[in-house]
């Protein structure tokens, strides 16, 4: 007798006011398997799941869990049944170590002593049997990104997991940090758990998955064997047309020297050299890719040019005019745009309305005595919307309820509609989907065909290559090399390791 799915949904419907995130969802899930759930960015997939783990309640619909009817009215009631989540956002206590974490709300009775002791042992089996090897007392905030995700799904072991959903779980992740993971959900598969993967990224799909689903606008559009799939059909599937999966580009005519970086050397916060003595130029018509793993210097680089952190030595150059003591304001108004790295923290006000985000630091333009003309803010707004298919097209929406995809395009059209002279990019397509990071491309290309200097940073070595015209590879704070962007990938990977091509 053929078991019955791990879960089932059945008709599940769900709707926020106008916007109908799920749509009759009909999905079954295997004993045993890995299971991908992938759409663009506000397909309904992390409405689904939160569903499935209690977030949120469905309003029409039925949950089952190996074949048996269930209510989850709350995450509790999901641990209850087996159910684990891993959030794309970590639900950590930064100043409390790995064991805390684990155990936190779990405790073990009122001997707290005696439960911690447990959990101790308990912990250590959890870690050799699924090989998440992790200092049970090393403290949250000291652990680097991939580790931190490892104590997420200690935390969904410990309570006794059967069923673990990982919602875009690569996207904080160094590509080593991403294959560790998988090789993690491998040996959890092979161990009898059941894993649902939420992501847009195709590659990962094709690499890890047993069956992938495909969600379009709210509703389950095809569900497939991943063996018997391509990247191109998915891709097709998730946006409803086909996608070109690669970057179409003519040869650059790079004209004159608009940015340049001389023997520039930058601090982080603890006083750590991030950049060391690096010394670049960027023309007008040339896009110049950075690559290397994260924690190498780009951050602070990108800091530095945009007048967020003050070098220590050096000098940055704007159509030679030194500018490294200048504020972001200052580089604004001279032309020089910058895309973060993190638009969360440093793109975004997400409690601002979407119109409020897409003026956001070019404000002044739009002054009407001593106020702002909020019409014709409002106006530009809507015309960003509908250029760059933001969606939902609502310029009174806050900035939070826009998905990450929806998020990045406010950022990226609020600084190319402003016509730059330079603009410097930090990964422009993190959390993206498929549809979106097509468009951005596609961009960010017309605006290095118009003239303009790119300089763009991305630990996507795949983006790096299609989108730069020459490569700087960065280890350790320092330029190693330069290479074209046809360089192979082990060319590129061993000077991103520190080892000379």
């Amino acid at each position: 007798m053929k078991d019955k799915p791990a879960i089932e949904l059945v008709g599940i419907d769900k709707k926020f006011g106008a916007v109908h995130a799920n749509k009759n969802i009909n999905l079954a899930v295997s004993k045993g398997s890995i299971h991908g759930v992938i759409g663009e960015n506000g397909a309904g997939k992390s409405t689904l799941m939160s569903i499935l783990y209690g977030f949120y309640q469905a309003d029409a619909g039925q949950i089952r869990i190996n074949g048996e009817p269930i209510v989850i009215r709350d995450s509790q009631t999901a641990i209850s049944a087996g159910i684990g989540m891993v959030h794309q956002h970590f639900m950590l206590v930064d100043n409390f170590t790995v064991l805390e974490n684990v155990i936190l709300g779990a405790e073990g009775g009122a001997v707290l002593a005696k439960g911690v002791s447990a959990a101790r042992v308990e912990l250590k089996r959890l870690e050799q049997e699924y090989g998440l090897d992790v200092d049970p007392d090393a403290v949250i905030e000291e652990l680097p990104v991939g580790l931190q995700q490892r104590v997420e799904i200690l935390k969904a072991m410990y309570r006794g997991a059967e069923i673990l959903i990982l919602d875009e779980p690569t996207g904080v992740l160094t590509p080593a940090e991403a294959d560790h993971l998988f090789r993690i959900l491998k040996v959890l598969r092979d161990q009898g758990k059941t894993v649902i993967l939420i992501t847009h990224k195709l590659r990962e799909i094709m690499a890890i998955t047993d069956t992938v689903s495909v969600m379009r606008r709210g509703e389950v559009v095809a569900t497939r064997k991943t063996s018997e799939t391509t990247v191109e059909e998915l891709a097709e599937l998730m946006v409803g047309r086909r996608v070109l999966l690669r970057v179409e580009k003519g040869v650059a005519t790079p004209g004159t020297v608009i940015l340049s970086v001389r023997n520039l050397t930058v601090k982080d916060d603890r006083a750590v050299t991030m950049v060391d003595n690096v010394s670049f130029d960027v023309r007008a018509g040339e896009i110049v890719g950075i690559a290397g793993v994260a924690g190498n210097g780009q951050s602070e680089l990108l800091e530095a040019i945009a007048g967020i952190r003050k070098p220590t030595s050096g000098e940055i150059l704007f159509q030679g005019r030194p500018i490294d003591r200048a504020d972001p304001a200052q580089l604004r108004a001279l032309g020089l745009a910058h895309i973060p790295e993190d638009r969360h923290h440093m793109g975004l006000v997400l409690k601002f309305e979407e119109y409020e985000n897409a003026v956001l630091g070019y404000h002044r333009a739009y002054g009407k005595g001593p106020l702002l003309d909020l019409d014709a803010i409002r106006r530009d707004a809507l015309e960003k919307i509908e250029k760059y298919d933001i969606r939902p097209p609502n310029p009174r929406l806050k900035t939070a309820n826009f998905s990450g995809g929806n998020q990045q395009k406010i950022v990226v059209a609020r600084e190319i509609e402003r016509d730059p002279t330079a603009l410097i990019i930090g990964q422009p397509t993190r959390g993206v989907d498929i549809g979106a990071i097509e468009f951005i491309h596609r961009r960010i290309i017309e605006v290095r065909d118009s003239g303009k200097a790119i300089l763009l940073v991305s630990v996507e070595l795949d983006e790096i290559r299609s989108l730069s015209d020459r490569v700087l590879v960065m280890f350790a704070g320092r330029v190693v090399g330069e290479q074209m962007p046809d360089a192979s990938e082990q060319t590129l990977g061993l000077m991103m390791a520190g080892i000379a091509a």
